[in-house]
């Protein structure tokens, strides 16, 4: 088995770090590697190191750091023989084991993009929220979502952080073959920005757009929609009085500061990157257009869930649990230290921090303080499945009759997400969709082709 013997360390020995993983490159975790004695050797190991990781983390509230410092102070021998007089370790571990179930596949592959918003699926390999649900995962950066797309529809992907609206566009065909694919989890909310270059600081009014070039990382994404959505509000055509271009996120701001792109609306950490860089400016944060939107999801194949139901569970539980983590403004500086490497989002940890804080440069000369610039909220909303119909019929990418409450029941798992946040102690919502504020505008979720009908500027 090849576990991860970082995040799976002894987590009573204060020179072992449970916060890089395996694919770091520091001196710490190359020298934890090449000494993996410690590291256990069969599932069951795994499960009882799981628990003993899981009970130390908790005491600590997950600062590595504190728990370091506690062990070298004290010794690890000490604290681990104070903890078993105190908690039954053994009947403990002998749950857990049985519990959980035993899981149809321990051993997955997750892809995922390097941007802020796949923090929970991110932070949650260095920091040890999969391993506390016995799995030993493995996340694969991927240099696009047509990739991201293609691998999940291969089975090349176990399961995968994913634009919100590309389960739907999966499950539909639309821009691929048809697949059932499943989001029973969002990952975040907010956290997108439109970036101008700084040639255009004078250009603060979109109707001065007309002409300009935008960058959205994919067709199926709320950056699109949203771009599409603001533009539109402001009496330009999306498909003629602009262009918009799809290109990869980590190559946005080289497209920026090569003239390629006049702007783009894009996932961060790549909008304060720009700023960081001095090549362009915060316009507006996307929270501005609609506060609470969704952007990515935690997604897997509905077969994947149905043929392994105990391993998608403890894969869900692992998610929710990690997202909730994130959405406490608390640990959002730790969390930050935990994905900066080379492995993750290969990001200065300022910048990452900026985004994760809500303090922030905007590249105008001011400094913001936006505290849920980005934010994390695990429970996948009906209505939001239906609003993203409603744009993807707006456009043309989907034709013909549509039953939007039925698409957006069977991949927008809303129940699921609620039966685990409540296993987990979470609070959930009782219903499974309510209404959105858009730029002003209401969002009637049960009226959707009225709705879509109601904009003068659409494709259908």
């Amino acid at each position: 088995m090849n576990n991860d013997h970082n995040s799976l360390g002894n987590p009573f020995d204060h020179r072992q770090s449970l916060v890089h993983g395996r694919h770091c490159g520091c001196g710490e975790c190359s020298a934890s590697r090449d000494d993996a004695s410690d590291a256990p050797r069969d599932s069951e190991a795994m499960m009882d190191r799981v628990v003993e990781s899981a009970l130390v983390r908790g005491i600590f509230g997950h600062s590595d750091m504190h728990r370091r410092q506690f062990m070298k102070l004290v010794g690890g021998g000490t604290v681990a023989a104070a903890l078993s007089t105190i908690l039954p370790l053994g009947a403990i571990k002998a749950a857990a084991q049985e519990s959980l179930g035993p899981l149809e596949k321990s051993q997955l592959d997750i892809g995922f993009i390097p941007i802020t918003c796949a923090t929970p699926i991110i932070m949650a390999h260095p920091m040890g929220f999969y391993e506390r649900y016995g799995l030993d995962v493995n996340v694969i950066k991927a240099a696009g979502w047509a990739l991201i797309r293609d691998n999940s529809l291969n089975d090349r992907f176990d399961a995968a952080h994913m634009l919100t609206p590309m389960p739907l566009a999966m499950t539909l065909g639309a821009g691929s073959s048809s697949r059932h694919f499943v989001a029973p989890a969002i990952e975040n909310v907010n956290g997108q920005a439109i970036v101008l270059h700084n040639d255009h600081q004078d250009k603060r009014d979109p109707e001065q757009w007309r002409g300009f070039t935008f960058g959205v990382p994919f067709e199926y994404s709320m950056h699109n929609f949203l771009l599409r959505y603001y533009v539109a509000e402001h009496g330009l055509d999306p498909d003629r009085d602009i262009q918009i271009r799809v290109i990869p996120p980590p190559e946005m701001v080289a497209n920026l500061r090569a003239g390629n792109i006049d702007g783009f609306l894009s996932p961060d950490p790549f909008n304060q990157r720009a700023v960081y860089e001095r090549i362009g400016f915060i316009h507006l944060l996307t929270k501005e257009i609609w506060d609470g939107h969704p952007c990515c999801a935690f997604a897997t194949s509905a077969r994947f869930a149905r043929e392994n139901p105990n391993t998608y569970g403890a894969l869900l539980r692992a998610i929710v649990d990690a997202t909730q983590y994130s959405s406490d403004p608390a640990n959002r500086a730790e969390i930050a230290e935990a994905i900066a490497p080379a492995a993750y989002l290969n990001q200065p940890v300022t910048v990452i921090e900026q985004v994760l804080t809500g303090r922030f440069a905007d590249g105008l000369g001011n400094v913001q303080n936006v505290p849920d610039r980005i934010d994390f909220d695990p429970f996948p909303w009906h209505s939001m499945a239906i609003w993203i119909l409603t744009q993807m019929k707006r456009w043309g990418y989907i034709n013909g009759d549509i039953d939007y409450q039925q698409i957006a029941r069977d991949v927008y798992l809303a129940t699921d997400a609620r039966e685990v946040m409540r296993e987990l102690g979470y609070d959930a919502p009782e219903e499974n969709a309510r209404q959105f504020e858009i730029m002003g505008k209401t969002f009637d979720y049960t009226e959707p082709e009225a709705y879509v009908e109601s904009f003068a500027l659409r494709r259908s």
